[in-house]
C-alpha cells in the first residue's frame, strides 16, 4: 500500500507527466528536447506554429512542474548599454520521472550490482558481457549500417543526434542516475555497449572517442577522416 511520503511522491509525478497531456504543451516539450541545449520563446514558437504568449505561457507552466529549466542569457553576444534584457531560455530539465505501481526498486538493484562490479576482474568482465549483448540488439535490426545503429541508439534512449560534420552525439545518458555514483564503471559499462551497438550494426567509417560534454553520453562516434595518398 501507499503511505505518506510514497503516496505523495506518487501523486507529485503522475501530475507532471498529466502536465504534458496538453498538445501544444506537449510539442513544446518534445521541441526543447529535441533541440539540445536552450531555446527562446521565439524560437518554440515558430517551431511549434503557435504565438509567442501561448508558447511563452506552455513553457513556464513546464517549468512549474518541473520539466523545463530556465537560464537567462542575452542573445546574438550583445553586451553593454542598448544590448536589451537577457532572454529568458528553456531547456530540459535534469531529472527524471519514473512511475512504477506497484513499487519497484531497480535503482536500488542496479546500485548493488554496480558496488559488486567495481574494480578489476569484474568491470572487464561486466564490460565484456556488454559489447556481447550490444552487439545482439544491434543485429536484430533487419538493416545494417548507419541506419541500424542510429535506431538501436534511439531505443534504448540515447537520444542520437548527427551534427554538420557527421559525428553522432547522444543527447541523454540513458544510465544516468547510476553514472552520478559509479562514474567510471557505467561509463566503461556504455562505452563497451556502444562498440557493441557498432558492431552488430556492421557500422564503419566511425571512431567512438570520450565526450565530456554535460547531459550527453560519454562517448560520441566521430566519421574517421580518410587520409589521402601523396
Amino acid at each position: 500500500m501507499f503511505r505518506g511520503m510514497a503516496r505523495t511522491e506518487v501523486t507529485r509525478t503522475l501530475a507532471r507527466i498529466a502536465a504534458l497531456e496538453d498538445p501544444v504543451r506537449r510539442a513544446l516539450y518534445f521541441l526543447v528536447v529535441e533541440r539540445g541545449g536552450e531555446t527562446s520563446r521565439d524560437q518554440a514558437a515558430r517551431g511549434v506554429g503557435v504565438s509567442r504568449p501561448l508558447a511563452a505561457f506552455h513553457l513556464d507552466k513546464l517549468v512549474q512542474y518541473g520539466l523545463l529549466e530556465v537560464t537567462y542569457r542575452r542573445l546574438k553576444g550583445r553586451r553593454g548599454p542598448g544590448a536589451g534584457r537577457p532572454a529568458k531560455l528553456y531547456r530540459r530539465a535534469a531529472g527524471q520521472l519514473t512511475v512504477s505501481l506497484p513499487p519497484r526498486e531497480y535503482e536500488l538493484a542496479a546500485e548493488l550490482f554496480a558496488e559488486t562490479f567495481t574494480g578489476g576482474k569484474a568491470k572487464t568482465l561486466l564490460e565484456r558481457v556488454a559489447r556481447r549483448v550490444g552487439r545482439r540488439l544491434a543485429a536484430r535490426r533487419r538493416k545494417q549500417g548507419r541506419r541500424a545503429f542510429v535506431s538501436v541508439l534511439a531505443r534504448h534512449g540515447y537520444e542520437p543526434s548527427t551534427t554538420s560534420d557527421g559525428t553522432i552525439i547522444m543527447r541523454n545518458c540513458p544510465f544516468d542516475a547510476l553514472a552520478r555514483t559509479h562514474k567510471n564503471l557505467v561509463c566503461g559499462m556504455n562505452r563497451a555497449l556502444v562498440h557493441g551497438f557498432k558492431a552488430g550494426a556492421g557500422l564503419t567509417g566511425y571512431q567512438i572517442v570520450a565526450n565530456n560534454r554535460p547531459g550527453e553520453c560519454c562517448a560520441l562516434l566521430r566519421p574517421v577522416m580518410k587520409s589521402r595518398s601523396a
